[in-house]
C-alpha cells in the first residue's frame, strides 16, 4: 500500500497552528470590512484567457501557471493571484461603483517551493474599481500597512513607485528600450531573449548582471506627466499625514503587466532579503478593459498569508499558544456518559467551549484529558453526583489544595458562566 503525503510543494496546516490562521483572518476581515469593503468568493478556475490578462510574457502566465483541459475540452487554468478574477467578477456583473471588495484565498503557482511560498500559497486582498481618485491609493496602502500593524509587526517596511499611464509610459518605455538596446549582451541570459516583450521586467530582475547593466537606466519617475506627476504627490502627501513611512524605488515595477501609476510593496527585515516580500499592488487603470469592460479605474494589493507568518515568526509575535482557542470546560463522566452528552450540548448552546471524552474511558483516562485539553474547569459526573443532580467543578488552573464545589446541575451554566468571569 503506498503511503500517500503531500504533493510537492503544497502542505497541511494542522490544529494548533491553524488558530493562527483563524486570527490572521479574522484580523484582516475586521480591518477591512470597517472600511466598507465586502467579501467576494471566487472559483479555484477560471478560463485561461482570464489570467493571460495579467501579462502573457510574465513569468506567472509563461512558466508558472496551472492550465489544464477538462473533459470538454476547455482551457481552464488554476488562480495564480487574485486581481485578475476579482476584475473578472465586475465586468460580469456591473457591480455599482466605486466597488471595494475582499478576499482571502488560495493560489496555484508551479515553482521551486521556499520558505513561506508554496505551490499553493494563500493570499488576502482587497480591490476597489471605478475611483482613479488618489486618495484610495493611500486607503489601500493605508489598510495593509494598519493589517501589518494588528497582528504585532514592526519590522515592515513599504516601497513606492508610479509607473505612469497611457500618456507618459509608451514615451518611457521607448526610451527604455533605447538603453538597453545598447546594452544588450550586458544582460542575462533570460532577459537577452525577452527583454523587448516587456523591457520594464529587466529593472525588476534580481540577477546579478541585469542589476549591474541597469544601474544608471532612466526611470519612469523621470517621465511623468503633468496629471501623474500631480497623482503620485497627492498618493505621497496621504502617506505622510498618516505617519505611514516609505521609501520611494523607481525600480519597482512589480512581476505583472497590468500596473499602472501607483506600484508599492511591503517587505519584512526580520525575513531574508532575497525573499522578505510579505504584500505589494497598485494600480491597474486599464485591466477592465482589457476583459471586456468600460473604462474603469482599480487599485487592490494581495499580501502574503504564509510568508505574512513567517515573520510573525521571526519576530515573536502571533504564535499558536497564544492564539489556539482554549476549552472553557471539560466534562468528565464516569456515571455513565448521559450527563456529558447533555452537559457539553447544553454548555456549548449557552456560548461555552466544552468538551468531554467517549467510550467509557476510566476516570483517571478522562481527568488525564481534561489536564491536557487546556480547559479551566473540569466538570466531574460520578454516581453520586448522578443521582444527586449534582456536579463538581474543578479549578483546572487554581492552586494545589484549592477545595473543588458542587453545584445543581440545574444552575450548572450560571456556576460556569460565574467561574469564568
Amino acid at each position: 500500500m503506498p503511503e500517500f503525503r503531500t504533493p510537492k510543494g503544497t502542505r497541511d496546516i494542522l490544529p494548533p497552528e491553524s488558530a493562527r490562521w483563524e486570527v490572521l483572518l479574522a484580523r484582516f476581515a475586521s480591518i477591512v470590512e470597517s472600511a466598507g469593503y465586502g467579501l467576494v468568493l471566487s472559483p479555484m478556475f477560471e478560463n485561461v484567457e482570464v489570467f493571460q490578462r495579467v501579462g502573457e510574457s510574465t513569468d506567472v502566465v509563461r512558466k508558472e501557471m496551472y492550465q489544464f483541459s477538462d473533459k470538454s475540452g476547455r482551457q481552464l487554468a488554476l488562480r495564480p493571484e487574485g486581481t485578475a478574477s476579482i476584475v473578472r467578477a465586475f465586468v460580469q456583473h456591473r457591480p455599482p461603483t466605486p466597488w471595494k471588495v475582499w478576499y482571502a484565498a488560495p493560489s496555484f503557482r508551479y515553482e521551486q517551493a521556499q520558505a513561506g511560498r508554496y505551490r499553493q500559497h494563500h493570499q488576502g486582498g482587497i480591490e476597489v474599481l471605478g475611483t482613479e481618485d488618489p486618495d484610495i491609493d493611500v486607503e489601500v496602502i493605508g489598510l495593509a500597512w494598519e493589517f501589518f500593524a494588528r497582528v504585532g509587526l514592526r519590522l515592515v517596511t513599504l516601497r513606492l513607485n508610479s509607473l505612469g499611464d497611457a500618456t507618459c509610459r509608451p514615451i518611457y518605455r521607448q526610451a527604455l528600450i533605447t538603453f538597453l538596446e545598447a546594452r544588450l549582451p550586458q544582460l542575462c541570459d533570460e532577459h537577452q531573449a525577452v527583454w523587448k516583450d516587456n523591457p520594464l521586467r529587466v529593472l525588476d530582475c534580481k540577477r546579478s548582471e541585469c542589476v549591474a547593466a541597469t544601474a544608471d537606466a532612466p526611470y519612469q519617475l523621470d517621465f511623468l506627466c503633468d496629471a501623474c506627476t500631480a497623482h503620485f504627490a497627492r498618493v505621497k502627501e496621504g502617506l505622510g499625514a498618516l505617519e505611514i513611512p516609505f521609501t520611494l524605488d523607481p525600480r519597482l515595477v512589480r512581476g505583472l503587466d497590468y500596473y499602472t501609476r501607483t506600484t508599492f510593496e511591503f517587505a519584512s527585515r526580520a525575513l531574508e532579503s532575497a525573499q522578505n516580500a510579505v504584500g505589494g499592488g497598485g494600480r491597474y487603470d486599464g485591466l477592465v478593459e482589457e476583459m471586456g469592460g468600460p473604462p474603469t479605474p482599480g487599485i487592490g494589493f494581495g499580501l502574503g498569508l504564509d510568508r505574512t507568518l513567517l515573520a510573525c515568526d521571526d519576530e515573536g509575535v502571533l504564535a499558536a499558544a497564544e492564539v489556539a482557542p482554549q476549552l472553557d470546560a471539560f466534562v468528565v463522566d464516569f456515571a455513565g456518559g448521559t450527563a456529558a452528552r447533555d452537559i457539553t450540548a447544553a454548555l456549548r448552546m449557552a456560548g461555552f467551549r466544552a468538551d468531554r471524552a467517549f467510550d467509557g474511558r476510566s476516570p483517571k483516562s478522562q481527568l488525564k484529558s481534561a489536564d491536557r485539553s487546556g480547559a479551566r474547569l473540569a466538570l466531574i459526573v460520578g454516581p453520586d453526583e448522578a443521582a444527586a443532580g449534582r456536579v463538581t467543578i474543578k479549578d483546572l488552573r487554581a492552586s494545589p489544595g484549592t477545595p473543588q464545589e458542587q453545584v445543581d446541575r440545574a444552575s450548572l451554566v450560571d456556576e460556569v458562566r460565574k467561574h469564568l468571569t
